[in-house]
């Protein structure tokens, strides 16, 4: 990927966290302008402040070097952020990983794949806390005293051609 387009979907991000309500600041050559590492992004809404390297890919998995996680790691604790790392695939929305979430390397890179980005990734709704995800076991806990029998029987006259589908609109409504 280029650095303009790696530049074009940082500033990207931080209009999209601007919109959202945060404060939000884009080291524009962080890693390059200085001997200190910098995160790509801070952020904060007065509850959550957070140290953002932001990565895209075309579609292939983005990888970051030990040393790049390390340094957000580090300036996000002296700082007083939470470290994530945003990841954005062509065609995709931004997702969010701690860290300790990446799969790492046997070279002690960490990767992130396009499937597990989508998967498992927290999305960009989320993050700024507009949303909460519900996993598909949380959905199977709740009480469900299964299918309403009225429903059925309309149905199962439909099925068996006692009823007309219009019939059983209007029974339904």
């Amino acid at each position: 990927m280029s650095q303009a387009k790696g530049d074009r979907r940082e500033r990207e991000l931080v209009n999209e966290l601007d919109e959202a309500g945060f404060a939000v600041m884009r080291a524009p050559a962080s890693g390059s302008a200085t001997e200190r590492e910098l995160p790509d992004v801070l952020a904060g809404d007065s509850e959550q402040f957070y140290a953002i390297e932001a990565k895209s890919s075309s579609g292939d998995p983005i990888y970051l070097t030990g040393e790049e996680v390390e340094a957000l790691i580090y300036f996000a604790q002296n700082f007083g952020a939470k470290p994530r790392i945003g990841v954005r695939f062509d065609r995709e929305d931004w997702y969010f990983f701690h860290p300790a979430d990446l799969h790492v390397t046997d070279g002690g890179n960490y990767r992130v794949k396009k499937e597990t980005a989508l998967a498992e990734g927290t999305d960009f709704a989320e993050f700024v806390g507009a949303s909460e995800k519900v996993t598909l076991d949380e959905v199977g806990t709740a009480e469900d005293d299964g299918p309403d029998e009225d429903v059925l029987r309309v149905l199962n006259a439909v099925e068996q051609g006692v009823m007309g589908v219009e019939e059983a609109a209007d029974a339904l409504e």
